[in-house]
């Protein structure tokens, strides 16, 4: 994997795509494999000429240094506006034999399903068969990398890879291996989940993690249309902020979402404070106490629309002043 941050190598056109290509035959001719097996990931700035040189004068440096010990390099070195690295590990047994697992991300701003401005990579040393590994990487991504959002905004350039070697041994994780398969997968989402959350604490100016809930719809969709809207929101998110329990604009949020719902019945917690009942506030004294969980650093919001059995969860954060100061001169 050839990793490249700063520069996004998008909206080139024919240049762009050359420079990828030969950007992997330079390293692939350091490595002494085909340049099909090199997977090249950029990430920085959309329509900005990406130069072969600094490719041509790294690599062989890079491919020297290769080291087991060096993910937490890599993970540093691929961070644009992230103010942190971001890794997680796993150590799982499956037939009585150890696996390990270990994913690194970069993703701060311009986040939100499916995936968007975001890069990460998971390896192991589990023997398992493609299907199987493609299988389980997509239903965790599902589960994790989709279900969360910053700022609601899309890009050009993400990527999740899963690599796996087989040097671990373990019996074949396949159709009929079921339990191998239940265990490997559990590991993945506890990777995808962590790396997931630790993408929106490090949102670009946030102060706060906050999951959005949903529960008592008439359908998972409804639940997640639901949840997605109220995260999405600027005036929600400025009100996290601000350490505002604006019920208001969260049942804004849901009359504006494609969500059928009675709004007559809706209940609103912050944490296992309730704020709405019934569709109505519950008065000074309620708010006063879910202005107190909106001060801490993570809580999450419920809503419950007593209609049904769908529930959905995204993850998402505040949006603060500086957010607006770190995109108003990003490239500058």
């Amino acid at each position: 994997v050839l990793i490249n941050s700063g520069n996004a190598n998008a909206c080139n056109g024919s240049q762009g795509m050359e420079t990828a290509v030969a950007a992997s035959a330079v390293l692939a001719r350091e490595l002494d494999i085909d340049e099909k097996l090199v997977q090249v990931a950029s990430t920085g700035v959309i329509g900005k000429p990406l130069s072969l040189k600094p490719f041509e004068e790294a690599v062989p440096r890079l491919a020297r240094s290769l080291s087991a010990e060096g993910f937490d390099d890599a993970a540093r070195a691929m961070m644009t506006t992230d103010t942190v690295p971001k890794t997680s590990g796993r150590r799982i047994e499956i037939d009585g034999v150890d696996v390990s697992l270990f994913g690194l991300a970069k993703g701060s701003g311009m986040i939100m399903p499916d995936m968007a401005t975001m890069l990460c990579f998971i390896v192991t040393d589990a023997q398992i068969v493609f299907q199987e590994l493609q299988a389980v990487l997509r239903r965790c991504v599902d589960l994790t990398f989709n279900r969360i959002t910053v700022d609601g905004d899309t890009s050009t350039n993400d990527m999740v890879l899963a690599l796996a070697n087989g040097a671990a041994g373990n019996t074949w994780i396949d159709e009929e291996n079921p339990g191998g398969r239940e265990i490997f997968e559990a590991a993945v989402l506890h990777i995808c989940r962590d790396l997931a959350l630790q993408i929106v604490a490090d949102g670009e100016g946030a102060t706060k993690l906050v999951t959005i809930r949903v529960i008592g719809a008439r359908d998972d969709e409804g639940a997640m249309t639901a949840a997605q809207t109220i995260a999405n929101s600027a005036l929600v998110k400025t009100a996290f902020f601000g350490q505002d329990a604006n019920w208001g604009r969260i049942m804004a949020a849901l009359g504006r979402s494609d969500c059928l719902l009675d709004p007559e019945k809706v209940a609103i917690f912050f944490d296992d404070v309730q704020m709405v009942k019934d569709g109505a506030g519950l008065g000074d004294a309620a708010e006063e106490a879910c202005t107190a969980v909106l001060r801490k650093d993570s809580f999450t919001v419920t809503v419950d629309l007593q209609d049904g059995l769908g529930t959905a969860e995204v993850y998402t954060c505040d949006l603060s002043l500086d957010y607006v100061r770190i995109n108003a001169d990003y490239r500058s």
